[in-house]
């Protein structure tokens, strides 16, 4: 009876052990994930106040959760819902901003050709009546040059979270510190340059809509907690 008891208690610790040693495993996957989420709402209330809301959507295609130096692109889709307007992106008047050092940077529409030279400019692209254009975009910063192949590859992260640890500036590391405990979130935004203009000729571009704009996109960045490791809050 007694060596029956000492044979439960065993395989008890064995399973305890176990369950412990899994669910570290998992508080450990999920510890450096982060989450970006798009303000579409702060989009769709810029779009009101140009009078474009009917005409133009922007949305993104995001994952639930990303390493924290695992995007290094953006993929936007740009519809035009109109019926006789032609919609332009600029991109080399595009810029994307983040906010905890104020930094512009130019945009790069990745192509899915090898990238040789970062500084040729960029043909804006057109998005017909009814239509919806959907781009690889990244900063061009992002880019290094491989030297076996002499081209440009995606190498660093869009928003790069871990520089802020080791960063010479105080100010950063305490931001980085506190983005880990998930007092702060840090914020950046994607400013798109759209230019309008009239399809049937001989009339004034526009019709009470701007022949230019500017869309700022806002992001917002945040740490996860290790309980999104559950089937249950994944999807959150």
């Amino acid at each position: 009876m007694v060596a029956r008891n000492e044979s439960n208690l065993i395989f008890l610790t064995l399973y305890i052990i176990g369950v412990t040693y899994t669910f570290t495993k998992m508080i450990e996957s999920i510890d450096d994930k982060i989450k970006f989420t798009f303000q579409k709402a702060a989009v769709d209330e810029q779009l009101k106040d140009k009078n474009l809301q009917d005409d133009i959507g922007i949305s993104f295609k995001l994952s639930p959760s990303h390493f924290i130096d695992e995007l290094k692109e953006l993929t936007v889709n740009i519809e035009n819902k109109s019926k006789n307007l032609a919609l332009y992106v600029d991109w080399d008047n595009c810029s994307l901003v983040v906010e905890y050092n104020k930094q512009s940077r130019r945009v790069i529409r990745k192509s899915p050709d090898l990238t040789r030279d970062l500084a040729v400019p960029q043909s804006p692209s057109l998005i017909a009546p009814t239509k919806t254009l959907s781009a690889a975009v990244t900063a061009e910063d992002v880019f290094k040059l491989d030297e076996l192949t002499k081209t440009y590859q995606t190498k660093t992260p869009l928003i790069n979270i871990s520089a802020l640890e080791k960063s010479p500036i105080k100010a950063q590391r305490i931001l980085f510190r506190n983005f880990i405990e998930r007092k702060v979130e840090l914020e950046f935004s994607l400013q798109l340059v759209l230019r309008i203009s009239e399809l049937r000729v001989g009339l004034a571009p526009g019709e009470n809509k701007p022949p230019m704009c500017i869309i700022n996109c806002p992001f917002i960045v945040k740490k996860l907690p290790w309980s999104y490791a559950m089937p249950w809050n994944r999807r959150r």
